[in-house]
């Protein structure tokens, strides 16, 4: 494929990231890294939206699977299958469902027409991410045991009922102790409810989202308690509302402080969100600044609509990293609401961003062929088809007797 010729640099996780990574988690709030955007802060940014994508890419959404709605890999070999850099780096300790406990009509739900399609995996809950945690090869590229916490974004009905409810709710739920020194922060009623909704019918949400995180994430620093570790939170779009929330709560209640007879102080954690709605209003926003240990990033490219919603009485709570992906000698222009939204895209922005000097070079050699993993959004004289990404054959596979039939679902 005939293209510019990018700049060769190291790939993402190593260079100077095992060195630095209190920076590159916004020790400093990272100032002086963003303009020009620092390659170590690059090629991390670019490793940790993979490990989000990931979200997408193996969620199952054919309508006619009685998987629908899962995740279509198991913990082993969903980031290597995916095709992950980090893959490596990082293992699969829990997946995360949610639900919502708003109420909306059976048409809402994951199945749309459940007398004419195969039993559901489950009609009222989702595959919404995954807890993963540094190998011992990861240690050694990332400085640290880190532990991640990935949130996809919007890919079914129920969760658009959601996304499109905004209205403003009591933080109390995710503040803990703080929310009686915060009293008026207020967040957005849809994002909370995915977040803290549990659903007794369900057997993948007897506990909520977060109950299911927190659990997690508070086994695994009992079993690294006396390692230094960390703690990143990351999402896409929805996914990035729900790791803003989640990565406030971990703090607020402790999560990230090691068990009793640990020699390991509280560790940093760091939400790195990508094209994030904004999810609460000032006070929120005060309520989040107020924890020493609490840091966001959020990458907002020029052009995308979704981190102005809700457009009246919410604010963004993160450090802001523009990119405008409208640079790009690679993408159509003008983008379309799709493409300046897509993740894929965001990750080329965060390749090829040049901040206040402008144009656009990749400094990470990342293939332009994934701008069009999920998109239509490379110029035609690229010959990558749009929306390219799918599992072989759709999942289906010929058993020894010759007949065919689905594989798309491993039991955890």
């Amino acid at each position: 494929m005939s293209s510019p010729s990018p700049s060769p640099s190291s790939s993402p996780m190593l260079g100077g990231i095992a060195g630095r990574w209190r920076e590159l988690h916004g020790q400093d709030s990272w100032n002086g890294l963003l303009d020009p955007l620092d390659l170590d802060l690059r090629a991390s940014i670019i490793s940790y939206g993979e490990l989000v994508q990931a979200t997408y890419d193996a969620f199952n959404r054919q309508k006619r699977s009685p998987h629908a709605g899962a995740c279509m890999y198991g913990h082993d070999d969903l980031l290597a299958t995916v095709g992950a850099s980090a893959a490596g780096s990082y293992r699969v300790t829990k997946f995360v469902y949610a639900t919502s406990g708003l109420p909306v009509p059976e048409a809402f739900l994951v199945l749309p027409l459940p007398s004419l399609l195969p039993p559901a995996w489950s009609k009222v809950s989702n595959w919404m991410g995954y807890v993963a945690v540094a190998t011992d090869e990861g240690v050694a590229a990332l400085g640290r045991r880190d532990i991640v916490v990935a949130w996809r974004g919007t890919m079914e009905s129920l969760e658009w009922v959601n996304d499109l409810d905004f209205t403003p709710v009591p933080a109390a739920p995710v503040l803990g102790p703080a929310a009686a020194a915060n009293p008026l922060a207020i967040v957005h009623r849809g994002f909370l409810s995915v977040y803290t909704s549990s659903n007794k019918d369900s057997k993948y949400n007897q506990s909520s989202a977060r109950d299911q995180v927190l659990e997690e994430v508070r086994r695994l620093m009992e079993q690294y308690k006396d390692e230094v570790t960390s703690i990143t939170v990351i999402g896409h779009s929805l996914g990035a509302s729900l790791a803003t929330l989640n990565a406030v709560d971990i703090v607020a209640n402790g999560a990230n402080s090691p068990p009793a007879g640990s020699s390991q102080p509280p560790c940093p954690v760091t939400a790195m969100v990508f094209a994030s709605p904004r999810v609460g209003d000032g006070h929120f926003k005060a309520a989040f600044a107020s924890f020493p240990d609490l840091r966001a990033l959020h990458v907002k490219n020029a052009g995308d609509v979704v981190p102005m919603y809700p457009p009246l009485g919410y604010v963004d709570v993160a450090v802001k990293l523009p990119i405008s992906t409208g640079r790009s000698p690679y993408l159509r222009s003008p983008g379309t609401i799709e493409t300046l939204h897509n993740l894929e895209c965001y990750l080329h922005g965060v390749a090829g961003e040049q901040g206040s000097a402008g144009g656009f070079k990749l400094e990470v050699d990342r293939d332009v062929a994934l701008a069009n993993k999920g998109a239509d959004a490379l110029k035609d004289q690229y010959p990558v088809p749009p929306g390219w990404w799918v599992p072989k054959n759709n999942c289906m596979a010929m058993g020894p007797d010759g007949h065919w039939s689905l594989h798309d679902f491993k039991q955890i």
